[in-house]
């Protein structure tokens, strides 16, 4: 919000310097930016008068002008030609330096003598563009600064508002908090309008179908208008708060925009179909023509003002090509409406417009302040543009807001803020806020809050409203008083550091996506229409369709973050991820958020290089990056299961990760169809664990088993399997025998190929040996081995070679 000092003082009494001024607005939670100064740096610029004005001698396009500066008559070349003798102009003597840090010297211009410039506004900064040098009034005295004289000696303040405080997005807003720290009344404009014109319900009338997105609409007609430009003192204070003046009318729906803080738009009542309004939401796939000359194709979600035939205006946001005001309007119809923030937020976003009117409906404009406004334009639009304003205004406001009411303990102010203020200091405080304050019960208050604080809700909102009106600096400081904790970190986050320091320590690279995810990822990823995970919890105001509800799974971002990589041909990709799902939970508003870590690997196993060939990654890589976490865990019992699996795996590549009967995971290569949805043609091997079910089963504490003190010997046995029975079956079978002496069992080789029957497969397993007692003779390790040989023939039947 850009405001001015004399501006200010319009509004409220102060006798502050701009600075005092802008520590107090900073202090009030108003943050001052920044401060500019306008016209006291160029005192050296002064009103003078053109005595004698005639041809240069040297040049036709020159005059060589005699002027008097109040002091004495110098001689100063000009190129303009919109003025005459006698006429007081804007000098810049010898030694002014004008914005562009051009210095004024004396010099000689095709051989004539110039001490000095006569200046445009756009020269002294006052305006981007003009036609010749500035005119002034006859009236103004010479040799006085030309700032000074024109009132335009200023300080500007850039205010940097946050979005909760819409009802400061004016002057009147800022003068009000100012009011309310010194206590001192703000003046509000005048509202005495010439009310001359007929009736307006028989001029113009005004139709909402849609009271939720346009809960009031107020207007008034104006006839007899003459469009023109602006005065000089409105366009001076417009320029200074960076807008640009268009002409009387649009000037005056402008500045009460910054004075009241409510936006207003003027619409050409000659080109109104009907000399009506209707405020109705968009067809699909209307076009539309704003002011700006961009077509914008709208949707049944935006907001439009329209005629009898069609649309005018975008509401809340800026209005269109087809009513706008032209130098012909004579017939104005002013419209001050109040428009849902939500919706205008979500049309200004999407169509990528923001002007100064959504800026403020976005934030909640006050639906108590129209009336104001319109009166005040229709006033100015009387002064200035000589208009006529018919009797009475359109007030289409079908369900008028309650006031809201809180109450407010002084026991709970002067226990949040750590004083010992008393009823009266927090009553004239709320009072200084125009807050209406009524006295309950002793220390307890009912508050009624005025409509422009949209932004007060809640019992502590006054109390912050009390903090700052106080002042900050009063509260007293104080050190906490807490108790003391153990900082050691719970089982859950020391499971989370271990976890991402081994996956890391494993070589791979931590990603982080968005929770929210496209409703139609799963389709992508093969997950089953009656699996838990299709229960995807929607957001409420998603920014799109592909951000629209929240993950059910890992898999979707690992792969979407792989896809950006291949296209930048990243083909060697080791990733994981550790985040939050969000799962549907029975009986429950809010979902459950178990903790997932999950994986995803493709291409190559290491760099190129000189001494290494070029291996491809295989489920086994995966496979040991889950064998590093059990062991560093010391989770016991672990076992593989290829028969639980998901749909988004390859069939016979994949398997569910158990600790007993408790699943926790699942690895395997992606299906086909997956690598296929995604552009792949190279292998992806993908993991997922799910930590909140390890929590309890992990372990700091490692087993130590001390070296064996008595020699151990190995045994081999190679075997045929049927071709579709797991090795891990054997293995287990193996290690079920209850054999203090059997230490330890490996898988060294499988084959298929000559010599082996269709159907089946060969294996060969080494078996450990050892006893803790003594040194085992050959015979003891032969009779136990072939227990071990005789058990596996009777319980899974193969066949020993």
């Amino acid at each position: 919000m850009i405001v001015t000092y004399n501006w200010l003082k319009e509004f409220v009494d102060f006798n502050l310097t701009p600075e005092e001024l802008a520590h107090m607005l900073t202090m009030l939670g108003l943050e001052v930016e920044g401060m500019r100064t306008i016209g006291s740096d160029m005192d050296a610029v002064i009103v003078a008068q053109v005595v004698e004005k005639s041809q240069h001698p040297n040049a036709d396009k020159l005059s060589l002008c005699k002027v008097n500066n109040g002091r004495e008559i110098v001689s100063v070349v000009c190129g303009a030609q919109n003025f005459t003798s006698g006429d007081k102009v804007a000098l810049a003597q010898v030694g002014a330096v004008l914005p562009g840090d051009f210095r004024i010297k004396k010099s000689k211009i095709r051989g004539e003598e110039s001490c000095g410039m006569l200046c445009s506004e756009r020269e002294l900064g006052l305006s981007a563009e003009s036609d010749g040098i500035m005119v002034l009034d006859q009236q103004s005295q010479l040799g006085i600064p030309l700032f000074e004289s024109l009132g335009l000696k200023d300080t500007i303040f850039e205010i940097g508002l946050t979005p909760n405080r819409a009802d400061c997005l004016s002057v009147v807003g800022i003068a009000r908090e100012i009011g309310a720290k010194l206590g001192t009344k703000v003046r509000y404009p005048g509202q005495a309008v010439p009310e001359e014109g007929p009736p307006v319900t028989e001029m113009a009338s005004v139709q909402v179908e849609d009271p939720a997105g346009c809960p009031r609409y107020t207007a008034r007609f104006i006839s007899g208008c003459k469009i023109g430009p602006s005065p000089s003192w409105m366009v001076n204070r417009l320029t200074a708060v960076g807008m640009r003046s268009i002409n009387n009318v649009v000037d005056i729906t402008n500045y009460v925009l910054l004075e009241y803080g409510h936006p207003l738009h003027a619409f050409d009542f000659k080109l109104l179909a009907g000399g009506k309004i209707v405020v109705k939401r968009a067809g699909e796939g209307d076009a539309f023509i704003t002011l700006d000359g961009q077509q914008r194709v709208l949707t049944t979600e935006d907001l439009t003002i329209c005629d009898g035939n069609k649309a005018v205006a975008l509401a809340g946001i800026m209005g269109g090509e087809n009513s706008e005001i032209n130098d012909a309007t004579t017939d104005i119809l002013i419209e001050s409406a109040c428009f849902e923030p939500t919706m205008v937020r979500r049309t200004s976003k999407r169509l990528g417009i923001h002007t100064e009117s959504s800026h403020r409906f976005e934030r909640g404009a006050d639906i108590g302040n129209l009336p104001r406004a319109l009166d005040r334009a229709a006033a100015l639009m009387s002064e200035l543009a000589g208009g006529t304003v018919s009797k009475g205004m359109i007030d289409v406001y079908p369900d008028p807001a309650a006031p809201r009411t809180i109450t407010l303990r002084l026991a709970r102010v002067n226990q949040i803020l750590g004083l010992e203020l008393t009823g009266k200091e927090v009553e004239n405080i709320l009072k200084n806020l125009e807050f209406e304050v009524s006295i309950v019960d002793d220390g307890v208050f009912n508050i009624i809050v005025p409509t422009f604080r949209v932004d007060i809700e809640r019992e502590i909102d006054l109390i912050e409203e009390i903090a700052r009106l106080n002042g900050y600096e009063k509260i007293p400081v104080t050190m906490p008083q807490v108790r003391i904790r153990s900082d050691r970190p719970s089982r859950r986050r020391l499971l989370e550091l271990k976890m991402r320091n081994l996956l890391v320590s494993n070589g791979l690279s931590e990603i982080v996506n968005y929770s929210f995810i496209n409703p139609f990822a799963l389709d992508k990823v093969l997950i089953g229409q009656d699996d838990v995970r299709r229960k995807m919890v929607p957001i409420l105001n998603p920014l799109t369709e592909d951000q629209s509800v929240m993950r059910t799974s890992l898999l979707p971002g690992l792969l979407e973050v792989a896809c950006k990589n291949a296209s930048f041909r990243l083909m060697d990709l080791q990733l994981f991820e550790m985040r939050r799902i969000y799962l549907e939970a029975e009986g429950s508003a809010l979902p459950n958020e178990p903790l997932h870590v999950a994986g995803l690997l493709t291409g190559v196993r290491d760099r190129a290089g000189w001494n290494r060939s070029r291996e491809l990654l295989d489920f086994y890589d995966v496979k040991g990056i889950i064998e590093n976490i059990v062991s560093a865990l010391h989770l016991s019992e672990v076992t593989y299961n290829a028969s639980v699996t998901e749909n988004f795996y390859h069939p016979g590549k994949s398997c569910g990760i158990f600790a007993g009967n408790l699943q926790f995971g699942t690895m395997g290569e992606l299906h086909p169809a997956v690598h296929e949805t995604y552009g792949f043609d190279q292998s992806l091997f993908y993991f997922e664990i799910d930590l909140e079910k390890i929590v309890s089963l992990f372990t700091d504490t490692a087993t130590v088993t001390a070296p064996p003190r008595f020699p151990d010997t190995f045994r081999d046995i190679a075997m045929l399997i049927d071709k579709g029975m797991e090795t891990g079956i054997v293995l287990d079978c193996i290690s079920s025998n209850r054999i203090k002496e059997l230490a330890k069992v490996e898988l060294f080789d499988v084959y298929t190929g000559s010599h082996v029957p269709e159907g089946q497969k060969s294996i060969a397993v080494r078996i450990r040996y050892c006893s803790q007692e003594r040194t085992m003779t050959d015979e003891e390790v032969n009779r136990i081995h072939q227990k071990v040989i005789e058990n596996l023939k009777k319980k899974i039947n193969v066949a020993v070679r």
